[in-house]
């Protein structure tokens, strides 16, 4: 059985995580790329959280494509209004998210 260095409890019984995503303070904004195309961006993750797994998850909900590269989520797509949703099931608490 591993046991996890930061909380001392085993791996699966691991608070770590949300605990650091409680903590997070996550910033949604849209910008302009090429050829007039809007994308939403997410900001503010710290490395402790597996941003791959959340680009996964969102891409998944929202029915888009994105990337995400230097812990920063690009959707393709105006999804303001429905990420902060999506976040707060993933386990970010509700205001530490700003748009």
């Amino acid at each position: 059985m591993e046991i996890c260095p930061k909380c001392g409890l085993p791996k699966q019984a691991c608070v770590c995580e949300q605990i650091v995503k409680s903590s997070q303070k996550i910033k949604i904004t849209t910008d302009k790329k090429r050829y007039g195309k809007i994308v939403t961006v997410v900001t503010g993750f710290e490395s402790e959280v597996d941003v791959k797994k959340i680009t996964k998850a969102l891409k998944n909900e929202l029915a888009c494509g994105g990337t995400y590269k230097d812990n920063i989520i690009e959707l393709q797509g105006d999804h303001r209004n429905k990420i902060k949703e999506i976040m707060v099931k993933l386990g970010f608490s509700e205001e530490s998210i700003s748009e």
